[in-house]
């Protein structure tokens, strides 16, 4: 499913409630994170989950449920539940638990939204730095700032213009989920610095690209990129080029100008190494 760029605008009033919904989820996360009283338990794929994800995504989906009630919902922590108006909403209560249960506030809160023409509305939220990026199709992407985001008083979000990929300021994340072919092919070509969000660096300018590699992401994950990136005038796929919702779950984002360039360095090279062998499953 790629960004339909010849579909109709996403109503505002939408959007708005997506921007005061996931502001909510994320003083609830980040209070959470403060008060540091909280259960965890690692789940059936071996990923950790917090009560704060579980507490974070059911107030999402109670509040979706009470202004949306037709539209579906898919949660990373609560599964799928099926609507009726072929419209869903998709949640990641808590992106970056492991940042989360170790102190590190880069976790974000991440909804995304989806009509009958594809991504209309994606949502990243760093509660921790009061940062929100988002974007609504046809609407443009824009950063807002401070404890209750507004709309109204954001910045247009756009990426950089380099056009050269020597030196291209590339955000890393996961390397020691990389191989080392895809690691050396891009440390040679790039400068290579350790993400802090891949998404909102690209599109706040303060990197020209960025790559995700490593064990596959979840939908999920990869959810509001298209029309963040895409409203931000860069350009977001998988590592072989396909759409970046149906592709192998790896992520090139980019300003667009350096997005070929890109994927012909990184061409048929492997995406992913054997981490749990390595550590022996302490990873």
């Amino acid at each position: 499913m790629d960004y339909a760029f010849d579909a109709p605008p996403v109503d505002r009033e939408l959007l708005e409630f997506a921007v005061g919904l996931v502001g909510r989820a994320g003083q609830m996360s980040a209070q959470g994170f403060i008060s540091g009283h909280w259960r965890s338990h690692l789940k059936e794929d071996g990923t950790e989950v917090t009560e704060i994800d579980v507490a974070v995504e059911e107030q999402i989906r109670d509040e979706l449920s009470r202004h949306v009630p037709d539209d579906g919902i898919f949660g990373e922590e609560g599964g799928t539940a099926s609507g009726l108006s072929g419209r869903r909403w998709i949640i990641d209560p808590i992106n970056g638990t492991k940042y989360f249960t170790h102190r590190v506030p880069l976790f974000s809160n991440d909804l995304a939204y989806e009509d009958e023409y594809g991504p209309a509305v994606g949502v990243i939220n760093m509660p921790m730095s009061q940062l929100m990026i988002v974007a609504g199709r046809g609407l443009g992407c824009w950063v807002l700032t401070g404890r209750d985001p507004d709309l109204r008083s954001g910045r247009r979000a756009w990426v950089t213009e380099r056009t050269g990929l020597g030196g291209a300021r590339t955000m890393m994340h996961n390397p020691a989920g990389w191989p080392e072919e895809l690691l050396s092919a891009l440390h040679r070509r790039v400068f290579l610095v350790p993400s802090t969000g891949v998404i909102v660096a690209l599109v706040t300018g303060r990197a020209d690209a960025g790559v995700i590699a490593g064990p596959p992401l979840g939908y999920e994950d990869v959810a509001p990129m298209p029309v963040i990136v895409t409203e931000a005038g860069g350009l977001v796929t998988d590592l072989g080029g396909a759409s970046v919702l149906e592709g192998d779950m790896s992520v090139l984002a980019t300003n667009g100008r350096l997005h070929e360039e890109f994927l012909q360095l990184v061409k048929g090279l492997p995406r992913n190494r054997d981490v749990q062998a390595l550590t022996h499953g302490d990873y």
